[in-house]
């Protein structure tokens, strides 16, 4: 007669509740209100300009436990750009870092603003020149999003890059 040891099979099961993140009801590093701040966002989207004409699709998906926003952007001639998005508990800021195709790199810093997200940083051009950046993003009753892209013209002043509204795509 050969004898069943327990032992593996606790250890298996220990393993599989690891790899799917942990017991049962067991909460996240990630599952504070703080990391939340940003779910509207989530989603597969239409992005539209102010004057109603498709500008791309951008898809937002949680990942990483739970514990970043990533984005995905494209549009219909062919720009295309990431960013990942994060809630960083220690300094209570949210972050983005975008890049994209055209060689950008942006680095944003914030947190909720009257019920949306607003995001700032600045880019540095290969001549020096500086540039600041700030983008809100705001949901809407109709469950819309709203983007409000500003940046800084040479003077300084605050200048409109994209105002844009996000729906959500229909199922294909």
């Amino acid at each position: 007669m050969t004898r069943i040891s327990a032992r593996p099979v606790w250890m298996s099961l220990g393993l599989a509740a690891l790899l799917a993140g942990g017991p049962a009801g067991a909460s996240g590093p990630c599952d504070a209100a703080a990391y939340r701040a940003f779910d509207f966002w989530l989603g597969d989207w239409q992005v539209h300009t102010a004057a109603g004409k498709l500008a791309g699709h951008n898809r937002i998906e949680r990942g990483y436990r739970g514990c970043v926003l990533h984005e995905r952007y494209t549009t219909p001639g062919g720009y295309a750009g990431e960013s990942l998005n994060m809630y960083d508990a220690g300094r209570q800021r949210w972050h983005q870092t975008w890049v994209d195709n055209g060689g950008l790199l942006l680095r944003l810093e914030g947190g909720p603003r009257d019920g949306g997200m607003v995001l700032e940083g600045e880019t540095a051009a290969a001549d020096g020149t500086r540039t600041r950046h700030r983008i809100s993003w705001a949901p809407q009753a109709d469950g819309s999003v709203r983007q409000h892209w500003e940046s800084t013209d040479g003077q300084g002043q605050w200048k409109t890059a994209f105002d844009g509204r996000y729906t959500r795509r229909k199922a294909d």
